[in-house]
């Protein structure tokens, strides 16, 4: 990728006027004001090294809107956004760029352990909110952007895309009208194949060019013990998920939405690990998490190997219900089989997420998004519930102990006989390799906090201390 220069910076912006050593004051007075909600919404995007430059492109494509900031703490990914809106300005912190009244909203789209703190600052600015999936790094920040929301009066939408595409809708509502029956089982699945990051001997330094502490930002300011600081965050705890919090929130949200869940479970078990290489990341890369709402049951399912697709869907959900099966693994074609494999519906239909956005944020209408910011929190709390188990996990040989938990629970069983023969498949050794075996957790709904067994140990993962300055508040 080319490094965008300190001369060709200059070039490009009308409106640089900062050295590299610091925040570039946020400068917008060459640049037309258009405050009216008849007209162009003026966005400014956080996070421009990959996904925040698709954010840019639909921004662009819509006539309601114009990109007039960009946000990143490395300069040297910010070329090709700046190229693509040359007349926008530049700020490094993203405190600066909230300062500016004449921006009506931003998009989020850093790393997760910024997704709630930009949330609630851009809120507390004024501005309306699309944030990326996950909506937060732990369960607690998630609630605290619900409130916030609630509090500000903004639009804010999750970027769970699904929830705009006309036939994953058009299913749901299906299935809400008992075109599947009563539903029983939900498999959701997150088959990706993931290489080894790599492993390093000693602590990284940051490139020149990126303000580390502006990036690291509320989570721990650790050593970078890494390769590549970029994207690779995301197998890493202190600032990512894993893939049950990165991809996985898609299917999570269309898994939970099927079943017409809006509270959280009352159990929930994890096991799995980092299997096949040895590298520096820490979330699993083979996972399975098991969510009991009492009369439905939610599968997770993590392969970061090499793996065929399960029921015709890699990336997707499986409904099981009393009269076949709903298949979804793109969002905008959903298949309907009878228990006798025949195809016996489809539904079609694309979308656009973000427009969806922007017409919510010019009618003035939160309530309208397709994505609310209690469905993020609902979805995305799925995951953090999955992995607190999985971090509270024993670790146990895969061959003898991976299923000891879900004695007498066919379809949890199932899942990791499966696991088992994919993970021997691709060379693992079952006998003398060990997995992270998490207890089952007693979660409470109403309050949102474990209870019974180890639920001390799990209560401290629900939320973390963010570090000075960049403080998440108890309540808004």
């Amino acid at each position: 990728m080319t490094q965008y220069t300190r001369r060709r910076f200059i070039e490009h912006s009308l409106l640089a006027t900062a050295a590299i050593a610091g925040p570039v004051a946020p400068t917008l007075a060459r640049l037309p004001r258009r405050r009216s909600a008849n007209e162009v919404i003026r966005v400014g995007v956080i996070g421009v090294r990959g996904r925040g430059r698709a954010h840019i492109g639909a921004f662009k494509q819509s006539p309601d809107s114009e990109v007039v900031a960009i946000c990143d703490p490395d300069e040297g990914v910010i070329g090709p956004s700046m190229e693509a809106v040359p007349g926008a300005s530049y700020h490094r912190d993203l405190r600066r760029m909230l300062e500016d009244p004449s921006i009506d909203a931003v998009s989020i789209a850093t790393p997760n352990h910024w997704h709630s703190l930009a949330t609630i600052w851009a809120l507390q600015a004024g501005k309306h909110v699309y944030v990326e999936k996950p909506i937060s790094h732990n369960v607690r920040e998630g609630r605290i952007v619900v409130d916030a929301a609630r509090r500000y009066g903004k639009v804010v939408q999750h970027g769970t895309q699904s929830r705009s595409h006309v036939a994953t809708r058009e299913a749901m509502q299906w299935l809400h009208a008992g075109g599947l029956g009563k539903i029983h089982l939900v498999h959701a699945l997150c088959y990706k194949r993931r290489q080894s990051i790599g492993a390093v001997t000693a602590p990284q330094t940051p490139p020149a060019t990126l303000d580390y502490d502006l990036w690291t930002g509320p989570a721990t300011l650790e050593p970078l013990r890494r390769t590549n600081l970029h994207y690779d965050w995301h197998w890493v705890f202190n600032t990512g998920n894993g893939d049950i919090g990165n991809q996985g929130v898609h299917q999570m949200d269309i898994a939970r939405w099927g079943l017409g869940r809006t509270e959280l479970p009352k159990r929930v078990m994890s096991c799995g690990g980092r299997f096949g290489y040895v590298d520096d990341g820490e979330t699993p890369n083979s996972q399975i998490a098991v969510y009991d709402y009492g009369d439905q049951q939610l599968i997770f399912e993590v392969r970061g190997l090499k793996t065929p697709a399960f029921h015709g869907a890699n990336i997707g959900v499986i409904f099981h219900g009393e009269h076949g099966k709903l298949v979804s693994s793109s969002y905008s074609k959903v298949v309907v089989f009878d228990h006798d494999g025949a195809l016996v519906r489809e539904f079609k239909g694309g979308g656009n997420h973000v427009q969806d956005f922007l017409d919510a944020v010019r009618a003035g209408t939160p309530a309208s998004v397709s994505a609310s910011p209690l469905d993020g929190h609902l979805s995305t709390a799925l995951c953090h519930l999955g992995n607190i188990s999985y971090r509270l996990g024993t670790p146990r040989a895969l061959a003898a102990a991976m299923g000891d938990g879900f004695r007498g629970d066919a379809a949890a069983r199932d899942s990791i006989e499966r696991l088992q023969s994919h993970l021997r498949e691709n060379g693992v050794a079952l006998d003398t390799t060990d997995g992270s075996f998490g207890p089952w957790l007693d979660f409470d709904p109403a309050t949102e906090r474990f209870t019974g067994f180890r639920a001390d140990e799990a209560n401290t993962l629900l939320t973390r201390r963010s570090r000075e300055p960049f403080v998440v508040p108890e309540r808004v």
